[in-house]
């Protein structure tokens, strides 16, 4: 029932606005008839969008790879080790309140056209999403069953094994999922800025609309959406197949 009004809402808004739009006569070039994008994408998907969409993929993926782990690693050692957080804070502080998209024309200058600037501002934009979340998460533990593992002689890294990181994987998968959007934007958006010589979907976007090609540009948007929507939809069944006793 849920999915089919969901799909039903889909199916109003993208005929109703198809209807407006041929009967008001608006020029492509302002907005874009929404099956002229869809056949536009299904024409060219494999020529040219395919491509961009590796590129992207290629460069979110391993900045997101990069960035998970050390933010999970970070995670865990500024709950074991309170003094590592004073230092590592302030510095998290600035990544998470600052558009990682700012850094990607200083890194290009640095590092030159390749996919690595853009990694690792993804990196950098997903990491200390990761590790907020996990580290909320692991000392979301109960203190009576870590009390009652040590009083059986249970080692710290045992503790973090069964009890720690199990009862945080709700928290680590919440923090995985909020990464992976603000790297997916970070990777888009760093290619509008600055892309890579290989292209991407950010660069076609730019690109697209500097000619006012608005059916390509909504192709586009609708292949990043689609993005979107599917790492929401891996994660809410992650959690639910690996997390399901959080109520």
């Amino acid at each position: 029932m849920e999915v089919g009004s969901i799909i039903a809402l889909f199916a109003l808004v993208f005929f109703g606005l198809e209807l407006i739009l041929r009967w008001t006569n608006t020029p492509t070039y302002v907005f874009p008839k929404p099956i002229a994008v869809v056949r536009t994408l299904a024409n060219e998907f494999t020529a040219v969008y395919a491509h961009h969409l590796w590129v992207t993929m290629y460069e979110f993926l391993a900045g997101y790879a990069i960035g998970s782990a050390v933010g999970l690693l970070l995670a865990a050692l500024i709950t074991q080790k309170p003094f590592a957080e004073k230092v590592i804070a302030p510095y998290v502080l600035i990544m998470v309140t600052t558009p990682m998209i700012a850094f990607v024309p200083f890194l290009r200058l640095k590092m030159g056209f390749g996919s690595w600037p853009l990694i690792i501002a993804v990196a950098l934009a997903a990491g200390p999403m990761v590790m907020i979340n996990s580290a909320t998460g692991f000392r979301r533990t109960d203190l009576a069953k870590i009390a009652l593992a040590r009083s059986y002689g249970a080692s710290t890294f045992q503790i973090f094994r069964k009890i720690r990181f199990p009862l945080a994987l709700p928290m680590i998968i919440v923090g995985f999922m909020v990464g992976s959007i603000f790297g997916l934007l970070t990777a888009v958006g760093g290619e509008m800025v600055a892309a890579s010589e290989s292209g991407g979907l950010g660069e076609r976007l730019v690109y697209y609309s500097s000619l006012a090609r608005m059916d390509e540009f909504g192709a586009v948007i609708l292949i990043i959406a689609a993005l979107g929507v599917s790492i929401y939809v891996l994660f809410y069944f992650v959690g639910k197949r690996w997390a399901s006793w959080e109520a």
